[in-house]
């Protein structure tokens, strides 16, 4: 429950309001973590939040960590500048289950893996694109990236998946409503997946976004015959100890904090997601 005192080392200003801070620790070695879990960030004097990794595993560096202002504890972390000091607990949660670059005897997966991502979900899901993608060149399977956003302002990443194209990965993105300047697609995330290329009987499927995405796409890739328990989705309430003491952040069964924010898309997780629907 003790944070450790990170620094601020970088910061990138994604959007009007989205922020990526890459932090190091104050004292001590950088954390290891696994692509899909979070920390709690402490924003001293204001509060904390659970704040999705943003970085890989694999990659040298700073801790990355992109956050939304949404509210006074995100807002205050958006604020913070190279320099300033930030608390860190974790890392904390359930991961994607991707291969690893740290992980040298790590076992080969050589399906298709689809990840969908809506808006600011693109976050959580970065680091397990990035050793997806350096798990295709020593014979992973093909990756496939399906972005959607309401407007062409709010994608993030953007040289990321320029870089994850050129490095072999199918990535197509789309947005509800276009500027005079985007030349892309126009529509719903899920009319991507037509059109990506991959192999329903033999893949996987990562999902973050809004739960309205999520469950639509899952429902989508079910029908087009990917198993339900290929299909992971990271799913948020509202975290506040990370460890599962405190049961804000129960869904049915599940401790999100503790049993997620991961979970498969099969069983009891379809069927609370089609409750909040009605």
């Amino acid at each position: 429950m003790t944070p450790v005192v990170h620094r601020v080392v970088g910061r990138i200003q994604e959007t009007d309001d989205v922020t990526t801070l890459c932090l190091e620790p104050v004292t001590g070695a950088r954390m290891d973590f696994r692509p899909g879990q979070f920390n709690m960030l402490s924003a001293f004097g204001v509060g904390e939040a659970a704040i999705s990794l943003s970085s890989a595993p694999g990659d040298r560096g700073p801790l990355r960590h992109t956050v939304r202002d949404v509210g006074a504890v995100t807002r205050a972390l958006c604020q913070r500048d190279v320099g300033d000091l930030i608390g860190v607990r974790g890392p904390f949660g359930s991961d994607w289950q991707v291969p690893q670059r740290t992980v040298g005897t790590a076992v080969k997966d050589v399906r298709d893996t689809v990840v969908i991502a809506g808006g600011i979900g693109l976050a959580p899901l970065r680091g397990a694109v990035h050793e997806l993608v350096a798990a295709s060149h020593g014979g992973g399977g093909r990756v496939f990236l399906l972005v959607g956003a309401r407007e062409p302002s709010q994608l993030v990443f953007n040289d990321d998946m320029e870089a994850w194209a050129r490095d072999g990965a199918r990535v197509l993105v789309s947005v509800d409503r276009a500027s005079p300047q985007w030349h892309g697609r126009v529509g719903l995330v899920t009319a991507l997946l037509s059109d990506a290329g991959f192999d329903p009987a033999n893949c996987r499927a990562l999902l973050c976004g809004p739960e309205i995405m999520m469950r639509f796409t899952a429902r989508a890739l079910v029908d087009m015959g990917v198993a339900p328990e290929a299909i992971l989705v990271s799913l948020e309430r509202n975290m506040q100890c990370g460890l599962g003491w405190c049961g804000h952040c129960q869904l049915g069964p599940f401790l999100l904090c503790r049993d997620g924010p991961v979970v498969p898309y099969a069983g009891i997780v379809s069927q609370l997601l089609t409750e909040r629907e009605r």
